[in-house]
């Protein structure tokens, strides 16, 4: 027998450019969003409105860029990769003179209809920048002193600007990605080794006079929620109440009390985890931590099977740009980490998160079909 040919027309009826979409990370993402916007309902009482209704809006509207994002050639996000993080400095610049304020920080830019947060936008560029700059590199230098100063400047520049407004979280977010990138991309460990020693010895320092006193604080309740349940430990404790209470299978839908009774602050944002955790109990924390971990092992194989450098890199620093996303989220509102505002990506409620991590996902559909077309040739 003969073997028939696909002739473009996909799996049978399905369309061939639907049929080539990534589902293996695809169905992962609508499973989390779908469940958030199911969460969310719950948060709000049983209602669409204020949170659900909109976040699913802003979650179709961002997929759908992040599919015409997918179609973008490599050769673009790697020549235009320098350019746009100059651009989103010269933003964050503009933020500390012009932006907007909004709960006692300064993160903003108001562009006509849209108000933009540019240190969103740096997340997913900072990992481009270095990969390419990595990429021009020789190999031969890559152990010498001239792979590592342009770099820490590249990642030290906009992670003050954003300490500046301040936003500890988000500049730990671009220092994480940075540093990620410079370490996949063959720098000596013992020079990770040696940074490490020294912010250990630097803790002390940033600790009394870089961080605000709000920020001190988080970092003192992170090590004693206990000493102040009722002030600033209050967040932590409450979210470790809901966590616990939920057990094994959850209070059950719309059963959550810590949420419904508004014990637990921002329950809808930062600490989504703890109202889903309530009710859906460990079974459901579990499967959403997998379904996350099925989309970053997706990012890390597209880089895996990249055959360029940039690729290489950018694939694998944006896969682990998410990870970040959600291991600091979880460690947050599980008490293990000082509370920074991380929220947890395609569950939280707003639209900055999603807009990074789908954006950050469509670069990744577009260096996987790249590489799926190389593979043709």
């Amino acid at each position: 027998m003969k073997r028939i040919k696909n002739s473009g027309t996909g799996l049978g009826f399905v369309p061939s450019a639907l049929a080539q979409l990534p589902w293996r990370m695809l169905v992962p993402v609508l499973a989390i969003a779908g469940f958030g916007v199911v969460v969310l309902f719950s948060a709000a009482g049983g209602s669409l409105q204020p949170w659900a209704l909109r976040q699913a809006v802003v979650f179709s509207v961002f997929l759908g860029a992040a599919l015409v994002v997918s179609r973008v050639p490599l050769s673009v996000w790697k020549r235009g990769a320098l350019p746009a993080y100059g651009v989103i400095v010269v933003m964050l610049f503009l933020v500390e003179m012009l932006g907007a304020v909004r709960g006692g920080s300064q993160r903003w830019l108001d562009i006509g209809i849209i108000r933009l947060q540019p240190s969103e936008l740096m997340k997913p560029v900072i990992v481009l920048a270095l990969a390419r700059f990595y990429d021009m590199l020789p190999p031969s230098e890559i152990r010498r002193f001239g792979a590592i100063w342009p770099a820490a400047c590249l990642v030290g520049l906009p992670a003050a600007l954003v300490m500046l407004q301040p936003d500890l979280g988000t500049a730990l977010m671009i220092t994480a990605g940075g540093l990620t990138v410079m370490f996949l991309a063959g720098l000596p460990l013992r020079l990770f080794i040696g940074g490490a020693l020294a912010v250990v010895m630097i803790v002390p320092l940033a600790f009394n006079f870089l961080l605000h006193d709000y920020q001190r604080n988080r970092v003192l309740i992170f090590l004693d929620p206990e000493s102040d349940p009722l002030g600033a430990g209050y967040h932590i404790s409450q979210s470790k109440i809901a966590i616990g209470s939920g057990g094994i299978f959850g209070k059950g839908f719309l059963q959550g009390t810590q949420s419904h009774l508004d014990y637990l602050p921002e329950g809808h944002t930062d600490f989504v985890f703890a109202t889903m955790a309530e009710e859906w109990g460990l079974v459901g924390g579990v499967l959403v931590i997998l379904a996350f971990l099925l989309v970053v092992r997706w990012g890390v194989n597209v880089g895996v099977r990249a055959n360029t450098r940039f690729a290489r890199l950018a694939a694998a620093g944006l896969a682990t740009t998410i990870f970040f996303y959600v291991a600091i989220n979880l460690m947050m509102v599980m008490g293990l980490a000082p509370v920074v505002g991380i929220p947890l990506p395609l569950v939280s409620y707003g639209g900055s998160a999603q807009m990074t991590v789908l954006l950050t996902l469509g670069i990744l559909m577009s260096i996987d079909r790249s590489n799926r077309d190389q593979q043709r040739w």
